[in-house]
């Protein structure tokens, strides 16, 4: 459960990120591509590449859903609603894959953001992005 604490945190650290939601998102689905190999079959179609439009283009849209998310704190599922119904109903996509991008998101934070990125902010952003994954994961039950 997210803490007034938490969701402070989650949101400032999310303030940081300033202009580069493009990149960070391109680069956490980077390396969950090289880090978790499996990941790359719901990619077919994508140039793979590090830096590909592909990759730009798909982590612009996973960071502008985890923005969304920022903005209903207190309603992730409402807010992720209609993400969870495509990944679960159309792209059938194996809900582990969400922790693996949870992970690779939270190393690419900590790579930018340097000593901002505490254990305190290290820990308000891992629960949020268990609280993603498991909303995501809703509709596989």
């Amino acid at each position: 459960v997210l803490t007034a604490e938490d969701k402070k945190l989650i949101q400032q650290t999310w303030g940081k990120l300033g202009g580069a939601e493009e990149e960070i998102g391109a680069e956490a689905l980077w390396r969950m591509f090289h880090a978790y190999p499996p990941t790359k079959t719901y990619f077919p179609h994508f140039d793979l590449s590090q830096g590909s439009d592909q990759i730009r283009g798909h982590g612009k849209k996973v960071v502008a859903a985890l923005g969304n998310a920022i903005k209903n704190l207190d309603n992730l599922s409402q807010a992720l609603s209609e993400l969870s119904n495509l990944h679960a109903y159309n792209l059938r996509v194996d809900p582990v894959n969400f922790k693996f991008l949870s992970q690779c998101l939270q190393v690419t934070l900590a790579t930018r953001l340097g000593k901002e990125y505490s254990p305190e902010v290290h820990s308000a952003v891992d629960k949020f992005m268990s609280a993603v994954a498991a909303v995501l994961a809703e509709k596989y039950r």
